[in-house]
């Protein structure tokens, strides 16, 4: 047997990526074995495969892990008696069905708000409007939107976001930020967190 055939035919690149049955990985481990220069190169490849994961590694956001526990606490069902704070994975269906029962009838007024939760922390408000934001900045509070109904585009900065029901967005301290409504009205938890 040709070992540098062996070795450059793809079948230890297989083996390291867990692409092989069975028996063929025992009979890349039995030629690991026999031949020195299998075992090296396998060594190779999977340091190989170590550095590229490490170089693509995606460091989760700090909050992930408090917004899975918060989806854990509320068994995916959300009351006013139990609200998490809103974020990227916040579900619509589920903040939609905790305060339908609070959202106006139609015709309703340009601007409605009802406050929901306030602590120290977190102060969350549903919001039904008809009007847009005017500029604003915020210099002590982490602003967020969760767009239950409609739709608007906010402006933060220099960047613009398109935000339909479903879509989360947290305004940075000192941001220059606007929305504008692109819906006849927009259902909305606002989010303010203090700091």
């Amino acid at each position: 047997m040709q070992v540098n055939g062996y070795i450059n035919s793809g079948i230890l690149e297989q083996y390291c990526l867990g692409l092989l049955t069975k028996s063929e990985q025992e009979a890349v481990l039995a030629m690991s074995t026999v031949y020195p220069e299998v075992k090296a190169d396998l060594a190779e490849i999977e340091l190989a495969l170590e550095r590229l994961a490490a170089i693509n590694t995606i460091t989760p956001k700090a909050d992930l892990k408090q917004q899975i526990l918060d989806i854990i606490a509320t068994n995916g069902v959300i009351t006013l008696d139990n609200l998490p704070p809103t974020g990227r994975y916040s579900d619509c269906r589920a903040w939609l069905k905790a305060v339908e029962h609070l959202i106006p009838t139609q015709p309703f007024e340009d601007f409605f708000a009802y406050p929901l939760r306030h602590n120290d922390k977190i102060e969350q408000t549903l919001i039904v409007s008809k009007l847009g934001v005017p500029e604003e900045t915020h210099q002590d509070v982490i602003e967020s939107f969760f767009i239950l109904e409609g739709s608007c585009v906010c402006t933060v900065g220099k960047h613009t976001y398109t935000l339909n029901a479903g879509d989360f967005l947290e305004i940075p301290l000192h941001e220059e930020h606007d929305v504008i409504l692109t819906s006849p009205h927009v259902v909305a938890i606002l989010q303010h967190q203090l700091i």
